[in-house]
């Protein structure tokens, strides 16, 4: 079994807050990894998945069935089928504050589950539960990774014949099962367009109109479709950072798939050598660069991208707990350069550190404070700040 980055973390919070929540899209591994963190909780364990037809009836009177469990750390899968729970839990955590009393799972952000982190606040702490990263399977793997994605059973298969078509079904099912459960009514096939626009558009700013227009719907129901997504964990906005300066800055987000394996689903990119010869080549590698780095940071750290009308751009700008600006720009080549974009923006913001990403293996300085990093090494930016 593959041993989760955020396990300590988790196990910390559980000791720590009354309830813990661990989100994150459905097939991620969620369940498997509560389970193997029921034995490690030192105290007894009762699990309810909210998708067994027998778990829901023991909550037919949710109160009673839960009051009987003060002791014990209680676990709630997919909690989102039943948003009704998050104001009885608050009266019980309420009745008895004492850490560790439940662990929930859901499969939408907080955002989507109505009214969920204000009914919870001050007594929740969410924890977001990520496809495999590379300190999870091992950064020698990073093609495997890369090609495939993180979701278990697709990274995990036989051979990438059987991945891809995993793949595939999880896009139907996502599609016509894990959105209607959401209480989201809206016809799977204009998803399905939207979200493979998206692909095609993988890593450049969001255009409502242009994408309205190409696929016939309206932009505020374009945008709705976007928000959709991003809340079940499939695209991620990359927001512009903006700052007191004399420069014209871009203000549209940058939109990513987020993980590499549905981005190539999406593309009809099999296997390594159809992505090697894609014109979508440049830009899988830096959305997979950006998720590798955005989920090992610590709490507290900003994420962006930089880029003014003048040409001044970076692709990821880390901000950590200090306030100081980290430029990382991610370039698939063995031998990579930066433009004068870069050096401009590096020099406008006046970033102290700056590291381009590459599938090497060789770490080397390119200027002062410029790093030339191997993808096996991104652990090396957060050792610098």
């Amino acid at each position: 079994m593959i041993k989760r980055y955020i396990q300590k973390t988790i196990e910390h919070s559980i000791r720590t807050y009354p309830v813990v929540g661990i989100i994150g899209p459905r097939q991620v591994g969620k369940t498997t990894f509560v389970k193997m963190l029921k034995a490690r909780v030192g105290k007894k364990t009762v699990y309810l998945d909210l998708e067994l037809p027998s778990d829901l009836n023991k909550l037919s009177d949710p109160q009673l069935y839960l009051e009987q469990f003060t002791d014990s750390l209680v676990i709630i899968d997919e909690i989102q089928r039943m948003p009704s729970l998050f104001a009885l839990l608050r009266a019980l955590v309420d009745r008895k504050k004492s850490a560790g009393r439940f662990l929930i799972l859901g499969s939408a952000s907080p955002e989507l589950i109505k009214h969920a982190s204000d009914t919870l606040a001050g007594r929740i702490i969410y924890h977001e539960l990520t496809p495999f990263i590379l300190p999870e399977t091992g950064f020698p793997h990073f093609k495997q990774l890369w090609v495939r994605g993180g979701y278990p059973l697709s990274y995990l298969s036989q051979n990438e014949d059987d991945s891809f078509s995993w793949r595939e079904s999880f896009v139907r099912t996502y599609l016509e099962m894990d959105i209607p459960q959401l209480g989201i009514h809206i016809p799977a096939m204009q998803l399905r367009m939207f979200w493979t626009m998206l692909a095609y558009s993988h890593g450049q700013l969001w255009n409502a109109n242009k994408i309205s227009n190409s696929i016939g719907l309206s932009a505020p129901t374009v945008r709705r479709y976007l928000d959709i997504l991003e809340d079940t964990f499939i695209i991620r906005q990359l927001q512009p950072y903006h700052l007191n300066i004399k420069k014209r800055l871009i203000k549209s987000p940058k939109v990513y798939i987020r993980d590499s394996g549905l981005l190539h689903a999406l593309l009809h990119l099999r296997y390594f050598e159809d992505i090697n010869s894609n014109p979508s080549l440049g830009s899988s590698w830096e959305g997979f660069v950006i998720e590798q780095i955005i989920a090992t940071l610590p709490d507290g750290w900003g994420v962006y991208f930089y880029r003014t009308n003048a040409g001044a751009e970076i692709d990821l700008l880390l901000v950590n707990r200090k306030n100081e600006p980290i430029a990382v720009e991610i370039k698939y080549s063995s031998s990579p350069k930066v433009s004068k974009g870069f050096w401009n923006a590096f020099e406008d913001l006046s970033c102290k550190q700056g590291f381009i990403i590459y599938p090497g293996k060789e770490s080397y300085p390119v200027a002062r404070n410029v790093r030339c990093l191997p993808v096996s090494m991104i652990n090396k930016i957060l050792s610098t700040a």
